[in-house]
């Protein structure tokens, strides 16, 4: 019932994306300018989308460290399998998926992985809202989209600041828990939260450092660099021509869009902003239209056939994924260590 509830939701969400901007379309059109598009330039962008993959790759690396250090050589495949549930699954589910295989690979706490991934997750948004930023007195952002870039600058600078104070103030955390848990929580419940809440504080030990601080956004302005260079590169197989800093405003107003819930693979929130941002600045909708398709199917397929191909060869059975999905942890050490075959 709740898979069914939020994979009803994420339909609910991309139909709507959809219908502001498919009765507009002359599909015609659209079609024509699929047809002559100059695909051989979609190859140098996803190998710079490949290059920023691993980019990605090293700072989960990093993230890590002080859990556990880990070789890119190993993180690599789980990156690629948390794209796959990300491109498969509703609500992000790769990121569960990803961690998952870890503790099973690494035997990190999923609770502790989980926790750099929040980490990931809020410095990508502040890199995309820095693009949004630097783009504005260059290419004005349309209007639909300015109270929601407002309300998530406000959501993420707070998230930011809360994880950044967790960190560096883990004391006064641990006595801000122990009051609540201790006034609130029975003593059965406790002895599984405690646990989960030292492990999660352990996952962000990676902001206690201002220098690592740092080093974890300069990484994510280069992840995010090379994804608006794959824009860059697909926009040749199309005859228009917009600047770089018009690619980074559409970098990051579709990739905010894909946080909201969507049907699998952000059909409709990755689409819909990408379309209007183009036809702001002068694109026909039809040639906007063709080149978002073009350049979703190129950010999609890709990593999601590569990710299958690691996850086929971690022989998890399918219930498992489905566990994963759902972020449960009730599996026993010696499951981790014997997975079952998929069928």
């Amino acid at each position: 019932m709740k898979r069914t509830l939020q994979l009803s939701l994420g339909l609910l969400v991309s139909g709507l994306f959809l219908y502001r901007i498919v009765p507009g379309l002359h599909l015609s059109q659209v079609w024509a300018s699929l047809q002559e598009a100059e695909y051989v330039w979609l190859i140098p962008g996803i190998a710079v989308y490949f290059a920023g993959l691993w980019a990605r790759t090293w700072r989960w690396h990093y993230l890590l460290r002080p859990v556990k250090p880990i070789r890119l050589t190993r993180l690599f495949p789980l990156m690629c399998i948390g794209y796959f549930g990300n491109n498969v699954y509703p609500f992000r589910a790769g990121e569960v998926l990803r961690s998952y295989v870890l503790r099973r690979r690494e035997e990190v706490p999923m609770s502790s992985s989980l926790a750099t991934v929040v980490v990931e997750r809020v410095f990508d948004g502040l890199v995309m809202l820095l693009f949004v930023f630097l783009a504005l007195p260059f290419a004005p952002l349309p209007p639909v989209y300015r109270n929601a870039v407002v309300g998530l600058t406000v959501a993420l600078v707070a998230a930011t600041g809360l994880f950044v104070w967790m960190a560096m103030q883990a004391h006064r955390v641990a006595g801000v828990y122990g009051w609540l848990a201790g006034h609130l929580l029975p003593e059965a419940l406790r002895r599984r939260t405690d646990p989960l809440y030292a492990r999660f504080m352990e996952g962000l030990s990676s902001l206690r450092s201002g220098s690592d601080v740092l080093m974890i956004f300069v990484t994510s302005v280069v992840i995010w660099l090379a994804e608006t260079v794959k824009y860059w590169f697909v926009m040749f197989a199309f005859p228009f021509q917009v600047s770089f800093l018009v690619l980074m405003l559409m970098n990051g107003l579709v990739n905010l869009a894909t946080t909201l819930p969507s049907a699998p693979g952000y059909v409709g929130t990755f689409d819909t902003p990408g379309i209007e941002v183009l036809a702001a600045f002068g694109v026909s909708r039809e040639l906007a239209a063709g080149y978002t398709f073009t350049l979703h199917a190129a950010l999609w397929l890709p990593v999601t056939l590569v990710g299958a191909y690691y996850l086929w060869r971690e022989q998890l059975r399918w219930d498992a994924v489905r566990q994963a999905q759902e972020g449960s942890e009730g599996r026993t050490s010696g499951e981790m260590r014997n997975p079952s075959i998929v069928c």
